[in-house]
């Protein structure tokens, strides 16, 4: 009641002035839309909310800087003197949201688009001045390392060392490209295509380039208070977890993207991250999955269609970014993207849409020396059609079929790079390796619930090992967080998972908006969604899946090692925390002796030739962490570049994704133009050629001769 009246005294003077006047210029609408939903939020976030928290001067400040690192992430327009000038709101914008005074999303921005019409003047002069190439010279990466400029002129040299930067990269681009089809050319006996003189890759890279900045500026400009104050709710949401987010109402196609949570076309999983969007999750079965490039924990700097001027997007909201990236199947986006590691490279990307033969579970028997066999099954995601279709419980259950009929001596079940899915078959395919008993805990406010497997039938019970990376992540948690606690299974991988225990509900605004007396508010919709984590996961230990992941029994080297790739490394990520545990029996026949196996992983790591070639490369990839100042000369530039392609060349350019068709899952006789046979024999060449497979096959073998 005492809530209802609190809205009522909010909007006294908001309605009456609602109902005197006839028409209201578009800015003043704006207001108070932007009023409405400043209280609707709040309320939202303080009574939904996994904290149940209103927001305080803590959100406000960790606010206030998600917005600086979202409009200028490499402090490349506001000044020091602005922020200086901007700081008394850092403590204020909770107050802001409660009052539904919205000051601060608009003072910021009319000081940020002074500044960028003065970086418009200053890169016009900087093209028309000319930029030396080969002038040795050196630019901070970091953006966490760089600071804001004190005067214009320290901010004209910024943009000078960046412009140059990406003129040398352009250049290089388009010569690599020119040579490509000249080569192609010749080879084809066609005489069109010639190479072209420096000077004309100089004169094509500086348009390029210049073309990019001012669609960059034009881009900012053209914000106004509608999108200042949508992008001010989305930063106060995300300000509270990265998982939560306010979502602007925009058009259907676009709104029905970030309900997805997916994207067509490439087949990725986006979101803003300080000022970039960031490859959340690669989708199993779509064109990126296929092309084995772009990786989770990519940021997307530019974008390009087909062979055309790539376009800067930093800074960009995802739904505009989304637009660029989408397109028709079969035609090609090149992104630029910078990897984990700090490498920066250019993905070309042929748009399809997602191939559901891809996303099913896959099985296989690989021999060991002998007559033993191994089973193995990579699950790309929990799936489940929700009309009653298909989903990766039963298709565990057919394969673990066939694979039992074989008399496997272990089974290996790779997570690696799964994303998760539906929770309630993380907790069905758990039970079809124990009895009974709890999988998964989950915590909402102060009420815990138990989710357990009551089928006491088993489909596999002997020696179990779970292969996990950085990028398993969510229900493949749950899953491998229950065979590990029940001691049913060993865990092999990364040094942990990804860490993603909480639960996100999108509330439609337009639900939640009040009416008093009769007074209707749906002249302001609509007003959009708001995705907001309400549950947090917890094993059956206590301990939760979130931020630690689940930390394997036996850590092997992996490229992404030394990379910040986890919960633990977002912004304003939820906490590890520990609940009671749940009441559970271990599975009385463990086979593997930790101690041991972790003494001979350890010697086989310093003896074995892919290990030691992929810990070399994580080893530059960390020294390339930590080094930060670049030069940006072309002759430099030219020799990373040359540098890079040869450790790729040596890795053979392609992260590690197992991928196969087998028999009996639906694909007829052929796949393509390769038989499921000669599929087979690919994919198990593949694993034989798999480090991280023969020490999970070496493992088992030691677990079946104890």
């Amino acid at each position: 009641m005492m809530k209802r009246i609190a809205f009522l005294l909010f909007f006294s003077f908001f309605i009456t002035a609602s109902c005197l006047q006839a028409a209201e210029h578009s800015r003043d609408y704006e207001l108070k839309r932007a009023k409405l939903l400043s209280y609707i939020i709040n309320h939202e976030i303080t009574t939904y909310h996994y904290y149940h928290r209103p927001l305080d001067n803590k959100i406000s400040s960790q606010a206030f800087k998600l917005y600086l690192k979202q409009v200028d992430p490499r402090k490349q327009f506001f000044l020091q003197k602005d922020i200086d000038s901007l700081s008394g709101f850092k403590l204020k914008l909770d107050d802001e949201m409660r009052s539904g005074h919205l000051q601060f999303p608009i003072a910021a921005d009319e000081i940020l688009k002074e500044r960028v019409k003065q970086v418009q003047t200053i890169t016009t002069a900087i093209f028309k001045q000319g930029i030396d190439l080969n002038k040795v010279e050196l630019m901070q990466s970091d953006a966490k390392k760089i600071r804001y400029c004190k005067t214009i002129e320290e901010l004209r040299d910024r943009w000078r060392k960046d412009i140059k930067y990406q003129v040398v990269s352009q250049y290089l681009d388009i010569q690599e490209m020119n040579k490509a089809a000249f080569k192609t050319s010749k080879d084809g006996k066609a005489t069109k295509i010639k190479l072209k003189k420096p000077a004309e890759l100089k004169k094509e890279a500086l348009e390029k380039v210049r073309k990019s900045d001012d669609y960059l500026f034009s881009r900012m400009l053209k914000m106004d208070n509608k999108d200042s104050y949508n992008r001010f709710f989305s930063i106060i949401v995300r300000a509270v977890d990265p998982h939560s987010d306010f979502l602007p109402p925009s058009q259907k196609e676009d709104f029905d993207i970030h309900m997805r949570g997916s994207l067509e076309g490439i087949g990725a999983v986006l979101q803003e991250d300080s000022g970039y969007v960031k490859v959340v999750r690669i989708i199993p079965g779509g064109a990126a999955y296929r092309q084995k490039q772009l990786t989770a924990d990519d940021i997307i700097l530019m974008v390009a269609q087909g062979q055309k001027e790539p376009v800067n997007i930093a800074g960009m909201r995802l739904r505009d970014a989304v637009s660029l990236i989408r397109g028709k199947k079969g035609t090609t986006v090149r992104l630029t993207v910078k990897k984990p590691d700090g490498t920066i490279r250019v993905i070309s990307i042929v748009r399809d849409i997602v191939q559901l033969k891809d996303t099913f579970v896959k099985a296989v028997t690989i021999k060991l020396p002998g007559d033993g066999l191994i089973g193995y099954m990579k699950i790309p995601s929990f799936y489940r059609d929700f009309k009653g279709k298909r989903n990766v419980t039963d298709d565990t259950r057919r394969a673990l079929k066939k694979l039992t009929a074989q008399d496997i001596k272990g089974l290996i079940i790779d997570l690696r790079n799964d994303g998760g899915g539906a929770l309630v078959d993380a907790v069905k395919i758990a039970g079809l390796f124990i009895h009974t008993g709890p999988v998964v805990q989950i915590r909402a406010g102060h009420k815990t619930d138990i989710l357990s497997d009551t089928d006491p039938s088993i489909s596999y019970s002997g020696p179990l090992l779970i292969l996990i990376n950085r990028f398993s992540a969510s229900a493949s948690e749950i899953f491998a967080g229950a065979m590990q606690d029940y001691g049913r299974a060993i865990i092999v991988g990364s040094k942990h998972s990804y860490g993603k225990g909480t639960v996100q509900t999108m509330l439609n605004l337009d639900n939640q908006l009040p009416s008093f007396f009769g007074i209707n508010m749906s002249r302001y919709q609509p007003l959009g969604a708001l995705k907001l984590t309400t549950q947090k996961f917890y094993r059956i230990n206590g301990g939760s899946t979130q931020d630690r992941g689940v930390v394997s029994d036996i850590v092997i080297p992996t490229r992404f090692m030394y990379s910040r790739v986890g919960e633990k490394y977002s912004e304003n990520a939820m906490p590890w925390d520990k609940i009671a545990p749940a009441s559970y029996k271990k599975w009385p026949s463990y086979p593997f002796n930790i101690k041991k196996l972790r003494e001979l992983n350890a010697r086989l790591i310093k003896t074995n030739k892919k290990f030691i070639e992929i810990v070399k490369e994580a080893d530059e990839a960390r020294d390339r962490q930590q080094h930060t100042m670049i030069n940006i000369d072309m002759a430099s530039r030219l020799h990373e570049r040359q540098k890079m392609a040869a450790i790729r060349k040596a890795a053979g350019d392609k992260p590690y994704s197992p991928y196969f068709h087998d028999e009996g899952y639906g694909q007829g006789k052929k796949a393509g133009r390769i038989t499921p046979a000669q599929e087979k024999k690919k994919f198990l060449k593949r694993l034989n050629a798999d480090p991280a497979i023969q020490e999970s096959l070496d493992i088992l073998r030691r677990a079946e001769k104890k």
